[in-house]
């Protein structure tokens, strides 16, 4: 059998990410305790957590030795937030994002924590120093944000406050790997982090275009999902840029001036809610993927990237020992 681990985990909020980090830290052996306001929610995130592990299971897609069964006798829930926190190393908050429930929630969970367990938040948005400021043990304190779902996207930034002791990002860059993901780590705030950085610039110009009809709604996304999203899918654009040249400087001789003339046409930052443009756009995606059946097109998402991570997963047990 399966050795597990003694170091008690604590998930803050059992919802959609809540319980994916359950399922996750089961993964590396930890016993992990979610908490909840509600019985009702979380035993609803008790079936979501064993749904998650079983198809996980039949993808091949677990991580670490434990079973299913193992790993779920190694998971609590409970309504009460002290004995969830009870003995925890590290507790991943992942509520609703609001910054005044934030503000509240870290300031209860830092009174019933001691000084050496971690407490992290799955904020998207929210820089850690807004809500963790007068905290008593605020070095403690970072903003562990995964990519949605975390199952099957390993990508997990870490972002600490000014005051975060750089020991508590180091134990937690580890602890990421430890479960399976993949993490990066950002040396400061920057409002949007790395990855909203990024999407949201593809999301600006991807609207841009469509408002100044030089793009349908249809052939934007076909940028992404059938061209640069299959090539960025195993190398970034940073990656993509060297090997598109002899070299990152060679392509920036080649190809800089063109970059910058494009970056400098960008235009305004849009608002997002122009009224002909907003109902062109909503029209377009109502089309192809109605409301209601969002459902189910998340969940053909889902299954596309479990599809995804085996493929990546049986690629990496073959690439060449030399790249």
């Amino acid at each position: 059998m399966a050795e597990s681990k003694r170091e008690k985990i604590a998930i803050i909020g059992s919802g959609m990410i809540g319980h994916c980090w359950a399922t996750l830290f089961l993964g590396g052996g930890y016993q992990v305790c979610m908490y909840d306001i509600s019985q009702d929610r979380v035993d609803a995130a008790l079936n979501a957590v064993q749904f998650k592990l079983n198809k996980l299971k039949d993808e091949g897609l677990l991580h670490g030795t434990l079973s299913v069964e193992e790993r779920l006798a190694n998971l609590s829930t409970t309504t009460d937030l002290q004995e969830c926190l009870a003995g925890a190393i590290y507790a991943q908050e992942s509520a609703v994002e609001d910054l005044q429930l934030k503000t509240d929630l870290f300031m209860k969970i830092d009174s019933l924590t001691g000084p050496d367990t971690i407490l992290a938040s799955s904020t998207s948005t929210l820089a850690p120093s807004k809500f963790t400021e007068n905290l008593k043990h605020r070095e403690n304190c970072l903003v562990v944000h995964p990519v949605n779902p975390p199952v099957y996207c390993p990508l997990t930034e870490l972002i600490p406050a000014p005051w975060t002791k750089p020991a508590v990002v180091d134990i937690t860059y580890s602890l990421m790997n430890a479960i399976g993901q993949s993490p990066i780590k950002l040396t400061r705030e920057v409002d949007g982090f790395a990855i909203n950085r990024l999407q949201y610039a593809i999301l600006a110009e991807a609207w841009r275009m469509v408002h100044s009809g030089v793009i349908s709604t249809a052939d934007v996304n076909k940028v992404i999902s059938e061209g640069l999203g299959l090539r960025w899918a195993f190398y970034g654009p940073l990656e993509v840029s060297h090997m598109n040249a002899d070299g990152i400087k060679h392509h920036n001789e080649r190809y800089g001036q063109g970059v910058i003339r494009v970056v400098n046409d960008f235009g305004p930052t849009p608002t997002f809610f122009e009224p002909e443009t907003l109902e062109k756009i909503a029209s377009d995606l109502n089309q192809k993927i109605p409301i209601e059946k969002l459902a189910a097109h998340r969940a053909w998402r889902e299954h596309q990237l479990g599809a995804i991570a085996q493929l990546k997963r049986k690629l990496a047990k073959e690439k060449p020992a030399d790249l």
